[in-house]
């Protein structure tokens, strides 16, 4: 990881370094645990240093080169965490089969929902909410629609047919209501039965 660019940040002297300061070496170490894992409190653990000394670190006056390279580690680590949730999506999840206690086979889950939201999120051109939702002149279903506009009836064509089909629903639910009535009047017991 020498030739690593990301550690080749400018790092935070101490001007009286103590027995426990970051010196720039650890700040380093830190950086790399950081970019491999993704997690802070695991990094910090690696290299011996409490989460509240180094983000005071962090914030301090001069550490601006150790500041953006942590944020580039925590890029890195979400990038990793990406590339998993990639994997998984494709190649799913073994699952096991367990009947009185005992596992009798696995099968592989692949999760839908994962597999969409990578979808949306990496090719949002294609798969994102927006997509296709505001078609620009020119595209096939801004030309196809723009068509269908033109070519289609008047408005007030337009309401009659939504008319007739209201009609045609409110006369579909009263028969429905009246086999509804019809059937309950015969299920009723009969006179004699009391």
């Amino acid at each position: 990881m020498d030739d690593d660019p990301l550690l080749g940040f400018a790092p935070y002297l101490h001007a009286m370094p103590r027995r426990n300061s970051i010196t720039p070496e650890r700040q380093r170490a830190f950086i790399a645990a950081l970019a491999a894992t993704g997690i802070v409190t695991q990094a910090a653990r690696s290299i011996g240093a409490s989460l509240e000394a180094l983000y005071n670190l962090r914030h301090r006056k001069g550490a601006e080169g150790f500041s953006a390279a942590w944020d580039m580690a925590i890029d890195r680590g979400m990038m990793r965490l990406e590339d998993c949730a990639l994997e998984r999506a494709i190649q799913g999840e073994e699952r096991p089969v367990v009947s009185l206690g005992q596992v009798v086979t696995t099968y592989v889950r692949h999760d839908t929902r994962l597999m969409l939201f990578l979808l949306r999120t990496r090719r949002a051109e294609r798969y994102g909410p927006d997509s296709g939702a505001d078609p620009q002149p020119g595209s096939p279903v801004y030309e196809r629609i723009r068509a269908e506009i033109e070519g289609d009836a008047s408005l007030d064509q337009v309401r009659a047919s939504i008319t007739a089909k209201l009609e045609q629903l409110r006369l579909h639910m009263e028969a429905c209501r009246e086999q509804e009535e019809h059937e309950a009047w015969h299920a009723r017991p009969g006179l004699g039965d009391y």
